[in-house]
């Protein structure tokens, strides 16, 4: 899978040295211009958008995020008390399958709860009532799989074949949206406007009917609208037209867009060898601090690498070198890099467009300290360490 980000911005003059290591570290004033960007495309569309905790869920920054977006989604209790607790705006959960004592929690937290499956709805009828008689409003949705496929990597494809997510829309009736006013969609992972185009297009005459009856529509996440050359006009004339075609309110839920670009993960060079080229093992782990490097899998760039015809496989400076993290799984290798001043220990390096999908799915595999977070405004440099990492994290995560 190939990362279309990795834009250095304002890092390409940040110190290194300046936090620890292993360190997250965000730009506050990239973050805003991220949200000013999706704010104008909410406004000129005249949509809601919502950011997606589940790929950027640093709350020190939520009072940045409360400032540009309508809210937060949420895809379970815990991001749903997470929102309630430090979010402002609309919270928009959706879960694969809830459990009942959850959901309770959940229906007092949400102003959008939405199912995976009509039965799932049908079975917690009981539990919506009591929420609603107790006071508390609500919509109920629907996360239906408008059975086209635009995914680059099968395993991060809803629409796949035999995928769990969503309701096959060929299997939906006007019974199956009884009680459910709005019906959602996600299927899409950092890809451009097109294919949302061709989802829609594929999707429209089967829903179509239910128009009438439906108050809104969500196009969930996936969508690069940050990225320079994504097609933000040509988002804007469709989502505009698709409203006034639905009658329907439009919601979208970019996480990676949000924090696009706004973080990097800096590391340390621990040692190095040879065996058949040259090896580098390092303070950060693809398995513990960026998973998606194994199971996507993709390449982070990284900061200041050296272009491939700046170098020569010679052993020199600016060969390739192979890092890996510090655990005992043999997978744990990021990638071969170009590192501008070599790679001797004690090197620090950093990986580009790290806020989101990693900090939120970091692990302690093997005991490896996990990243310290920091928020710095490049615009004003200020720079603050908003948490620091102990060995008794790790050890109160076990018994």
């Amino acid at each position: 899978m190939e990362t279309r980000a990795g834009d250095p911005g304002a890092f390409a003059q940040f110190d290194l040295h300046r936090v620890d290591s292993p360190a997250f570290v965000v730009d506050a004033a990239k973050l805003r211009a991220n949200l000013a960007v999706l704010a104008d495309v909410r406004d000129r569309a005249g949509i809601k958008l919502l950011a997606a905790l589940k790929a950027f869920s640093m709350w020190k920054v939520a009072p940045i995020v409360g400032e540009y977006l309508d809210g937060v989604c949420t895809s379970g209790l815990w991001e749903a008390k997470l929102a309630a607790e430090h979010y402002s705006g609309e919270i928009a959960t959706y879960c694969a399958a809830y459990k009942a004592d959850d959901l309770v929690e959940i229906l007092q937290l949400s102003d959008h709860v939405i199912f995976n499956s009509p039965g799932q709805h049908v079975r917690f009828a009981g539990e919506i009532a009591a929420a609603r008689a107790a006071g508390k409003a609500f919509d109920i949705g629907l996360r239906i799989n408008p059975l086209h496929a635009e995914g680059e990597v099968p395993r991060y494809d809803p629409c796949a074949p035999h995928s769990r997510l969503g309701f096959p829309v060929d299997q939906l009736t006007a019974e199956h949206l009884e009680g459910v006013s709005g019906l959602h969609f996600h299927t899409l992972c950092e890809q451009d406007f097109e294919p949302l185009q061709r989802t829609w297009d594929a999707l429209e005459a089967r829903i179509a009917p239910y128009f009438g009856q439906l108050k809104w529509l969500n196009f969930g996440g996936g969508h690069h609208i940050t990225r320079a050359d994504y097609q933000r006009d040509d988002l804007v004339a469709f989502l505009r037209d698709v409203k006034a075609r639905t009658g329907c309110e439009i919601y979208l839920e970019p996480g990676e867009a949000v924090a696009l670009d706004a973080g990097i993960l800096i590391g340390t060079v621990l040692d190095t060898h040879w065996n058949g080229m040259q090896l580098g093992i390092t303070d950060i782990s693809a398995t513990c601090h960026m998973p998606d490097v194994i199971e996507a899998p993709y390449r982070p760039a990284m900061l200041g690498e050296l272009p491939i015809d700046e170098y020569e496989d010679s052993g020199e400076v600016g060969a390739p070198i192979r890092l890996g993290g510090p655990s005992c799984l043999a997978g744990d290798v990021i990638g071969d890099y170009r590192l501008t001043h070599g790679a001797e220990p004690g090197t620090r390096f950093a990986f580009l467009d790290q806020a989101h999908y990693s900090m939120v799915k970091t692990t302690t595999f093997n005991g490896v300290p996990l990243p310290s977070i920091w928020l710095w405004d490049s615009e004003t440099d200020a720079l603050e360490q908003v948490r620091g990492f102990t060995y008794e994290d790790f050890r109160d995560r076990l018994s």
